[in-house]
């Protein structure tokens, strides 16, 4: 299993279990992580997913598609290390990687 630590809005974390496979935002979802709505389901519809990828990680997840980009514009407070939680494959690579919340999404 691969380990993801969720920092929510508030400086709360918690380490959680992914299955490799998996999308960081069904990882959120199955285990009821605060500050991930997936409204669309995954299917990058939406911005309700919306993460910030801690610096360390950013070259490992990789940058956002076209698409996922023009997703993020509906965004709350989108930064430059933001990405969409449900475009966001969990991969063996990815253990130990760190994502935070924002204080709400759009």
């Amino acid at each position: 299993m691969v380990k993801i630590t969720f920092i929510e809005s508030t400086g709360k974390s918690r380490t959680i279990e992914a299955e490799p496979g998996s999308t960081v935002m069904e990882t959120a979802i199955k285990h009821g992580v605060p500050g991930i709505e997936a409204e669309c389901g995954g299917a990058c519809a939406c911005a309700t997913c919306h993460v910030y990828v801690d610096e360390a990680w950013r070259g490992k997840v990789g940058p956002p598609s076209p698409m996922e980009e023009d997703m993020l514009d509906f965004g709350y407070d989108v930064r430059e290390n933001s990405r969409l939680s449900c475009q966001i494959k969990v991969t063996e690579a990815l253990d130990g990687l760190v994502v935070a919340t924002p204080e709400r999404q759009a």
